[in-house]
């Protein structure tokens, strides 16, 4: 699971519990969508394996449309509008672009008549390289890419060298092996990564935070490894006993 720069959600074909699994359900359904209006680590694209994605995505659309919209005075909305009219008229676009070229499971709609409001939005595609799952939305989007169980390993490959951004990550699993294949092969897709739970929540003083790519240069916000960024080292040498003689004792005749 990547999110706003690089985020993803990715889950191991063994974990057939995800069929019935609310680790995923909340990871990918109302999390994404409550954070991407204000946060960049939000999940933003999905890798689910084939056998589990119906079940899955039955309950994902479910909760999505139960997701309600409008003022954030009203404390019973759980999102509100996006910031302005150049970020609407952005993610209309990539709206278009998945009526046209993705399949849009529920949501879609953009409407700017009472402020900036677009529904949150689940796509599913059957194209890796599809540009929803490359570039960053910044929006209430989040894209499905669903692939063959049997193709975890070159998944993995797929989703590192996908998007150009590495902030954040996550994968679910009860196979400890594939946790640690996921952890290795996507090392460098995210600076942040989680195990069975949501990319989304790093506070800062509390946990560190940063990636790279193009997300930064993974200084770790809220950890002492920031500091280093704040500094210019500086070696100092100081000799105590100094040399007497040029000369290296294996220069000396036998």
């Amino acid at each position: 699971m990547m999110g706003g720069i690089g985020d993803l959600v990715n889950a191991f074909p063994s974990i057939s519990h995800l069929a019935r699994d609310h680790r995923v359900d909340m990871a990918t359904g109302p999390d994404p969508y409550l954070a991407l209006v204000r946060e960049h680590p939000a999940v933003s694209r999905v890798y689910i394996p084939r056998s589990i994605w119906p079940a899955l995505k039955e309950r994902l659309v479910g909760i999505i449309e139960e997701l309600k919209m409008g003022d954030p005075v009203d404390f019973t909305n759980f999102m509100g509008a996006v910031i302005d009219d150049r970020s609407f008229k952005k993610i209309s676009g990539y709206l278009d672009d998945a009526r046209q070229n993705a399949k849009i499971l529920t949501g879609g709609v953009a409407s700017g008549k009472d402020g900036y409001f677009i529904r949150p939005t689940l796509v599913e595609t059957t194209d890796p390289g599809y540009r929803l799952l490359c570039e960053e939305i910044f929006g209430p989007v989040v894209t499905a890419h669903v692939y063959d169980d049997a193709k975890w390993d070159e998944t993995l490959r797929i989703i590192d060298t996908t998007s150009p951004y590495a902030l954040t990550g996550a994968v679910f699993a009860n196979d400890r092996r594939a946790v640690r294949e996921a952890m290795m092969a996507l090392r460098n897709a995210a600076g942040n990564f989680y195990v069975n739970d949501k990319p989304t929540g790093a506070v800062v003083g509390q946990q560190p935070f940063g990636g790279a790519r193009g997300s930064g240069t993974n200084d770790k916000a809220g950890s002492k490894l920031n500091l280093v960024r704040w500094i210019s080292a500086r070696s100092i040498k100081e000799t105590f006993a100094p040399p007497l003689d040029y000369r290296y004792p294996f220069m000396s005749e036998a």
